[in-house]
């Protein structure tokens, strides 16, 4: 039989046996699909799977990875492409807890259902925060300490060879994700910066945290390193020769502060 005579043959038994059925092509209320392979399989839902591309297809990225709602969101859409995914994650105790740290690691575990075992790389951010914080202009703490985290993120993802950064910004949803912040980031980095959620708004972000599961645990209140040191006022539009001069003051400490993170990585492994 050709695949209009099953439609026909089909249509035909179903009607002789539900007289109350009738034939709607537009807009039927239920749709039965018959496929014929060494069986028939007869089936009326559709459950859309995952999609994308196999994993490890595309190489590895280092995901930024933070407590919030945005960056777990912005892993899944990256791995969904093929990508291998390690993560980056800067704890800065005591101003953030041991629970807001394991708000991170189960955060990871979640995504990593999708993505595969995901290398977690905890960074001890605290020293290099409280110099910027003592050090340069308050206004300018968020997007100074911005461009050291991905400093150091690349660091790691060159270290992991990694192909590039993942973040979950979106323009203009805070300060540090203006266009002008997004910029004076990225001028630190020399690997490609991968922003998925660039031109989402928060609600179509919420609704695909909630799809991957995430977002109850991503509301969780406990706070990251991100939230602890926000300026008042912080600057929207950041000028690179201002950042420059500021990020001047810092030269007699910062890189053995740097170092000094960096060897003291703590890696745990999820989703094995």
């Amino acid at each position: 039989m050709t695949s209009p005579e099953v439609c026909v043959e089909t249509g035909a038994y179903l009607l002789d046996r539900f007289p109350e059925l009738k034939v709607d092509v537009h807009k039927p209320q239920v749709r039965i699909w018959v496929e014929i392979r060494e069986k028939a399989y007869v089936y009326s839902k559709v459950i859309p799977g995952a999609g994308g591309m196999p994993l490890g297809t595309n190489g590895s990225a280092m995901l930024l990875l933070s407590g919030g709602i945005d960056s777990p969101v912005a892993g899944y859409m990256i791995a969904k492409r093929g990508v291998f995914i390690d993560a980056v994650y800067f704890h800065a105790p005591p101003y953030t807890s041991e629970r807001a740290k394991q708000k991170v690691v189960d955060l990871a575990e979640l995504v990593s259902k999708y993505t595969g075992p995901i290398r977690l790389h905890v960074v001890n951010f605290t020293d290099i925060q409280m110099y910027i914080y003592e050090t340069c202009p308050h206004e300018e703490l968020t997007i100074l300490m911005r461009r050291y985290m991905m400093r150091i993120a690349e660091i790691l993802a060159k270290k992991n060879d990694c192909l590039g950064l993942i973040t979950g910004e979106s323009i203009g949803q805070v300060a540090s994700q203006t266009m002008q912040s997004l910029a004076a980031t990225n001028e630190v980095c020399t690997l490609p910066v991968y922003r998925p959620l660039i031109g989402f708004d928060k609600q179509e972000i919420v609704e695909l945290s909630e799809k991957i599961n995430t977002y109850e645990t991503s509301i969780q209140p406990y706070e990251d390193c991100c939230t602890i040191f926000v300026a008042k006022h912080p600057v929207t539009k950041p000028v690179l020769s201002m950042l420059h001069r500021s990020e001047e003051k810092l030269v007699d400490k910062i890189d053995d502060m740097v170092r000094e993170a960096l060897n003291t990585v703590e890696i745990i492994t999820v989703g094995e």
